[in-house]
């Protein structure tokens, strides 16, 4: 591969790993915000109050940090990838703007309703502010998912041979493409669930600290309660839901699926393709060195619903129209990690919800269960962690195109590009996230030392 192509890729792809967790913290901190808000409207409970209060702070932080991080990634289109908005402007470049205008802009009015109004408008109007604040984050996911489905499923255009150019033939259906609305759906289940775990890891973590109230003990048991009774709903959906993207994977890009699965040769008429869990390409990229457990026709019954439904492998395809072993192998492990740790999601939440039945959540009782909550402080980075190996496989699987079928990862290539360059802005750009992160750290540990102000008026 081509020094400058190379270092391009992992430029973007450090750019959107580290900015990709706040958009989803996004999601699932509005969500849970918009429900403590209507609770508390409801009910009348103080408690509810408090929980809106805390929790705004720690959006607001990472809100104002996804902001920033973010930034690059729009530079880096037109430095980076000029080739690819040159040709794909038609279409990409109209669904970035609507994100930008329609969704960004949303969210940060709505936001700023939410942290300054509290002394200026009604209580309906700022659970209005509140809504609209989960609903532009949601909206700001679709049109980005909505962008990138299209790229991998590039329905409703064509390219125009003479101009190298996107067409838009069918607005609707390249935005509605066959991929869309189940890859939006598995996004923001997994947004809730990753950002659940977080508010239940942080509260974990504020119940282990020395110096604590009684008080502030059962606000966080409260903040655990509510994201476990959350996560139970929103974790099992999200398997679900990719299970049934696998499917239109296989469908719409087979070699993709077969990356994912490390799956060479199709399975022959009337015999199942197998299954593993651990498996490393050969050098050739036409088969696996190993591949353990090998489940006799569980990868056909996976992906077609029968014994021995038909599985394209990667040797059906030419070189230059599939991953590479390397590519392969990370297209591979990351979807392995992935569901993994999705189904640990769901089993750990069973397992808290056991833990509140049997009265072991409580103030009086969680002091004696330490293990549990170190656990669930372990969990904090899991579901980002699930996060950014689902973008990886959803990337890299689709190699060697930037638009799959349309066009490649080398003619999305910026010309004349500096591979020097390049890498003092790899250097900058992870100096100054580690910055970032280091600073989202630091505040929120400084914002759940502090706790809730218990003495808000409201």
């Amino acid at each position: 591969m081509d020094l400058v192509l190379m270092l391009s890729r992992i430029q973007f792809g450090a750019t959107a790993a580290f900015h990709i967790i706040f958009p989803m913290m996004s999601i699932g901190l509005a969500l849970y915000l918009f429900v403590m808000e209507c609770m508390w409207l409801k009910t009348g409970k103080q408690e509810y109050y408090q929980q809106l209060r805390f929790w705004l702070k720690i959006f607001t932080l990472s809100f104002a940090i996804g902001v920033a991080s973010g930034i690059p990634m729009a530079f880096q289109f037109g430095m980076s990838w000029a080739a690819f908005s040159n040709a794909a402007g038609s279409f990409f470049g109209n669904i970035i703007g609507f994100e930008t205008t329609i969704a960004f802009t949303l969210e940060t009015a709505s936001l700023g309703i939410m942290i300054f109004g509290w002394k200026y408008v009604s209580r309906t109007v700022h659970l209005i502010a509140n809504g609209l604040t989960f609903f532009a984050a949601t909206l700001s996911a679709f049109w980005i998912i909505a962008a990138n489905s299209w790229m991998q499923i590039p329905e409703g255009t064509h390219m125009d041979l003479v101009t190298g150019k996107i067409i838009v033939d069918n607005y609707w259906q390249a935005i509605f493409n066959s991929g869309t609305m189940t890859s939006y759906l598995h996004t923001l289940l997994a947004a809730v669930t990753a950002t659940l775990f977080l508010v239940a890891g942080v509260s974990a973590w504020a119940i282990l600290r020395e110096n604590k109230t009684r008080e502030k003990v059962q606000f966080f048991i409260n903040s655990i309660k509510y994201a476990i009774v959350v996560a139970l709903i929103a974790a099992p959906v999200q398997v679900i839901f990719g299970d049934i993207l696998g499917v239109i994977v296989a469908k719409h890009q087979p070699a993709k699926f077969a990356a994912m699965e490390l799956h060479y040769d199709t399975n022959a008429q009337g015999q199942g393709a197998p299954w593993s869990l651990f498996a490393l390409p050969n050098k050739d990229n036409n088969g696996t060195s190993f591949a353990w457990p090998s489940i006799p026709n569980a990868l056909s019954i996976v992906t077609t619903k029968t014994m021995t439904g038909e599985v394209k492998g990667l040797n059906d395809f030419a070189t230059n129209e599939k991953p590479t072993a390397i590519e392969s192998a990370l297209t591979y492990y990351s979807s392995r990690i992935m569901i993994l740790i999705g189904f640990a999601m769901v089993a750990i939440a069973l397992v808290a919800l056991y833990y509140w039945r049997r009265g072991k959540l409580e103030v009086d009782t969680i002091e004696n269960h330490k293990g549990f909550l170190r656990f669930f402080v372990w969990m904090i980075p899991l579901g980002f962690i699930a996060v950014e190996m689902g973008w990886m496989a959803r990337e890299i699987g689709r190699q060697p195109y930037m638009i799959y079928h349309n066009l490649t990862i080398a003619q999305s290539l910026s010309s004349n590009l500096n591979a020097g360059i390049i890498i003092f802005l790899i250097v900058a750009i992870v100096a100054i996230y580690i910055a970032l992160f280091s600073l989202l750290v630091h505040f929120i540990r400084r914002i759940t030392e502090k706790g809730p102000d218990f003495n808000a008026t409201i």
